[in-house]
């Protein structure tokens, strides 16, 4: 049976590795982007060069009328959505008494808003017995200064995930989220030294940092039929870090 996955923040990092792995696994992809166009068409060449299916589609994740219409182009591509991992995300680390209203903007609208806008998108349109994914964030556990806002958002993706696994529940649309620890992407090393970026591998006990195929490989369980008795959870996915 065909599947189809949309996989916001597809273009790169976490995203890229899901919609690569995924694709290896036989999934149709959709592979959103906001601004990375060259890096979504990379995506979806690699995967049609294995001889998969995917399509880059540029959606602000923040705007609901964008991620309607995000849905509206997956299923004129491929009939229908079975899952969607919501990976799209943004760090704007600050004090809190430093914060400015763009850098509370841009983390709640992205971060939260995004989340949101494709959890309500997909309770209404992806198939019975379907997968919605989430990314939240071993920041939680850790409370790192500067990252209020980040973590605000993170907690209520964590929230928002138990709730509608039983919102979902009778149709058998499992929910989940998964709580990376310091991954290797530029999301996570941008603006970090050399001795900051060490500091934080040296400090998992596999003294590394996660690799984005490390958690695709979590997210890709999560959508999968063995994962069906998992739902409303939040896996942390950290090396043991927290």
């Amino acid at each position: 049976m065909q599947r189809t996955v949309i996989v916001t923040g597809g273009s790169r990092g976490i995203g890229r590795a899901t919609a690569l792995l995924l694709a290896a696994h036989g999934w149709d992809i959709v592979v959103n982007y906001a601004n990375n166009h060259d890096e979504a068409a990379s995506v979806v060449a690699e995967i049609v060069g294995q001889g998969g299916r995917a399509n880059a589609v540029r959606a602000d994740v923040s705007s609901a009328a964008e991620m309607k219409a995000l849905f509206d182009q997956a299923e004129g591509a491929y009939g229908k959505v079975n899952a969607l991992v919501s990976s799209a995300g943004i760090i704007r680390p600050s004090p809190i008494k430093d914060l400015d209203d763009a850098g509370l903007s841009e983390q709640l609208d992205t971060n939260l808003r995004g989340t949101i806008n494709g959890m309500r998108e997909a309770a209404r349109r992806i198939v019975d017995g379907g997968r919605i994914v989430s990314i939240s964030s071993t920041t939680l556990a850790l409370n790192p200064p500067g990252y209020g806002i980040y973590n605000a958002t993170k907690a209520a993706i964590e929230a928002l995930t138990r709730v509608l696994a039983k919102e979902l529940g009778s149709r058998r649309i499992t929910v989940n989220a998964v709580a990376p620890g310091p991954v290797e992407t530029d999301l996570f090393v941008t603006g970090k030294s050399p001795a900051e970026i060490d500091r934080m591998a040296q400090a998992a006990p596999f003294k590394r940092l996660g690799q984005p195929q490390d958690i695709a490989e979590v997210v890709a369980f999560l959508l999968s039929d063995a994962a069906g008795w998992v739902n409303g959870q939040v896996v942390r996915a950290n090396g043991g870090l927290a």
